[in-house]
């Protein structure tokens, strides 16, 4: 039985319907890259796994600016893009 204690509950079973790699960088692709990189899909699951509401962010560019990955360790981010164009092949998009 899962608690009902927490408002997360009622999207903890969110799963994307679908996935593929991105193919040019954008925002967007660079904070699936972040996400990924601390072991994560994306923010959905983070938020879930870490029982947050906010992921910090640069108000400047609005990257994310500090994960916590699953062993509790920090990763912290620059304000300039990280991805670099070799790099967005890998990175993983997922559709709701």
């Amino acid at each position: 039985k899962k608690s009902e204690d927490s408002g997360a509950t009622a999207k903890a079973d969110v799963h994307p319907k679908s996935v593929h790699h991105a193919t040019k960088w954008s925002e967007d692709v660079e904070n699936f890259y972040r996400f990924q990189q601390a072991g994560y899909r994306d923010e959905i699951e983070y938020k879930q796994v870490k029982q947050v509401d906010v992921v910090e962010r640069w108000p400047e560019t609005g990257f994310v600016k500090k994960l916590q990955r699953r062993d509790n360790t920090f990763y912290y981010y620059d304000k300039q893009r990280e991805c670099e164009d070799k790099e967005v092949h890998k990175v993983k998009v997922y559709k709701y």
